[in-house]
């Protein structure tokens, strides 16, 4: 199937959000490229995710590189990262001039809620604070879909399609 749109998609949020699953089905749908954001985690970033301790700018700049580069060689990629802070999507707009952002929103209590019930995963639930405490919500900015997380699946993929669908705002 022929991308809706040449623009690369990220979808974000705080962890427990379900920006996987969303773009992952949302990816399948339209016929683009799929990239789980934390498969580029280094090593030691997994291990200070997995001991409870949260990850700093210095932490996030070698993932947001290596997420920018993606972005770079493959247009129309749809891609999971929690992209917190408005310097991280702006350092992957840079990357991809055009770049849509999906906003995951979520309360506290059920990101920590899904996070504690995935189980193996690295990232641990007792970093949810952490991560609201960097999140700085895209509210104002171009290019940007806010979804309520809480919407069952199917509901959610219909709102970034249909959106998708619609020219994009300059970013």
């Amino acid at each position: 199937m022929t991308p809706l749109v040449p623009d690369s998609l990220v979808f974000m949020g705080v962890a427990g959000c379900g920006k996987s699953t969303l773009g992952a089905a949302v990816a399948r749908h339209i016929g683009r490229d799929w990239l789980e954001g934390d498969d580029l985690h280094s090593d030691s970033n997994r291990r200070k995710m997995a001991d409870g301790q949260p990850l700093t700018d210095e932490d996030r700049a070698a993932w947001l590189a290596a997420l920018g580069a993606q972005l770079r060689r493959r247009q129309g990629l749809v891609l999971a990262c929690s992209a917190l802070k408005r310097s991280y999507r702006d350092q992957l707009r840079q990357a991809a001039p055009g770049l849509r952002f999906a906003f995951l929103e979520i309360d506290r209590a059920e990101a920590a809620r899904r996070v504690s019930s995935r189980g193996a995963h690295f990232f641990r639930a007792g970093l949810i604070d952490s991560q609201f405490a960097t999140l700085e919500p895209p509210h104002a900015e171009a290019g940007v879909l806010s979804l309520d997380a809480a919407l069952p699946l199917e509901q959610l993929a219909a709102q970034v399609t249909r959106w998708l669908a619609t020219p994009a705002s300059p970013c």
